[in-house]
């Protein structure tokens, strides 16, 4: 059964998108790729915080994470090669509009204080990230089972080629963007 914004997509964001900007093939609308979940972690502070990064990352999305170590050694960093540093996951198709619904419905009107996200946060070809400064805005994570909070980078890859159409596509799809 596919997601109910895929849905959505297909019966209203596609001829909306194509009446707006004279696409002359369905093809040529933009859609998303991937949504890329990534943590970064400190791992000199504790020895479990990337295990622990890793399960709330699974609980968040579903999918058991990479684990992301360092390529070379940084003295002023303290880093060593091979260091674990942080893990990543990658959605696609149903599982990341799953992954879309949950953050846009529920988890970004848990932020305290929120007023929606900057639309100026894309990198010119139609990518837009975001951070997250708590996990615990998303209802999976058991607040009695945290160690510590950590935050996350989220990055929603689509195949708009600038970034005026790339906030089109994520209006329409129901992404809460700050009104100027």
């Amino acid at each position: 059964m596919k997601a109910r914004l895929y849905k959505k997509y297909m019966d209203e964001v596609v001829p909306a998108l194509k009446a707006k900007h004279n696409f002359k093939n369905v093809h040529q609308v933009p859609k998303f790729v991937k949504i890329v979940v990534n943590m970064g972690i400190n791992a000199s502070l504790e020895k479990g915080a990337v295990e622990d990064a890793a399960k709330d990352l699974t609980m968040l999305t579903g999918r058991k994470p990479v684990i992301s170590r360092a390529r070379k050694d940084v003295a002023n960093f303290k880093l060593r090669k091979n260091q674990p540093i942080g893990c990543h996951v990658t959605l696609r198709k149903d599982v990341m509009y799953e992954f879309f619904d949950r953050l846009v419905a529920v988890s970004l009107p848990r932020i305290r204080d929120f007023r929606g996200l900057s639309p100026r946060k894309c990198d010119g070809r139609g990518n837009y990230t975001f951070g997250v400064s708590d996990q615990t805005i998303f209802p999976e994570i058991e607040l009695d089972k945290i160690k510590r909070q950590q935050g996350m980078d989220i990055t929603i890859v689509t195949t708009a080629p600038n970034d005026a159409l790339a906030v089109d596509l994520l209006k329409l799809m129901g992404f809460p963007f700050a009104e100027k």
